[in-house]
């Protein structure tokens, strides 16, 4: 059936700005159908002005649930194709979601996109067997600060999680404490991580052996890289 006019300009005006390259080049980025399909999403709800969709929003609109949708956008931010930004300029303070480092891996050259990827992505997978539970958004930036922002090595960074756990301290802000203090001392190697804490486990020993539990199932950086 032949388009009317008024059909016409509807379907002009509802219309979704999509870079191609998306559509041919995602599953170079290892992205799977779902995760596209929330990409668009994140684009669609940027169009209406919202650049913070909620789980619960998103999945109205595609066919897999809220719980779903959040594993989802967390994939995206593990993987560092998806970040949030927050705007502290004015009150009270908004989050948004950006693509950028999406559009960045995109663009890049079929040379970079061949290299091997390297062990970042298992920093996520340990944090959360550590803790038991999937991160949430606003510590998988902590950790993309880390490795972005400070330029913590990841091997660091793992050990900073393991002598969070040695010390029976499982939380963000006493590793990020652990990670800070080795920097100021110009701690750069797992090696010299250790021995930088040799002394603080020779006096807790006692106290907190019952506290340790056996995480070498999970890594056994300690044994070496």
């Amino acid at each position: 059936m032949k388009k009317t006019n008024i059909q016409l300009q509807e379907i002009l005006k509802d219309q979704l700005s999509i870079p191609a390259k998306l559509l041919t080049d995602y599953h170079l980025l290892g992205l799977q159908e779902a995760e596209v399909m929330m990409i668009l999403q994140l684009l669609r709800f940027s169009e209406k002005n919202n650049d913070f969709p909620t789980p619960s929003e998103l999945a109205q609109f595609v066919s897999f649930d809220e719980k779903q949708c959040a594993q989802i956008l967390r994939k995206l931010l593990q993987q560092g194709l998806l970040t949030i930004e927050k705007n502290e300029q004015v009150e009270p303070y908004s989050e948004s979601y950006s693509l950028e480092p999406l559009w960045e891996k995109l663009y890049t050259s079929q040379q970079e996109n061949s290299e091997p990827e390297d062990p970042i992505g298992t920093i996520f997978i340990l944090f959360e067997q550590e803790f038991g539970r999937p991160l949430s958004p606003f510590e998988i930036e902590t950790i993309n600060s880390w490795i972005d922002v400070d330029e913590i090595e990841s091997s660091l960074i793992k050990a900073g999680l393991r002598e969070s756990v040695l010390m029976g301290k499982l939380n963000f802000k006493y590793i990020d404490r652990i990670l800070r203090e080795w920097k100021r001392k110009g701690v750069h190697s797992v090696q010299d991580a250790r021995k930088a804490s040799q002394p603080f486990h020779q006096n807790q020993q006692a106290s907190s052996s019952n506290q340790k539990r056996d995480t070498s199932f999970y890594y056994n950086w300690l044994e070496g890289e």
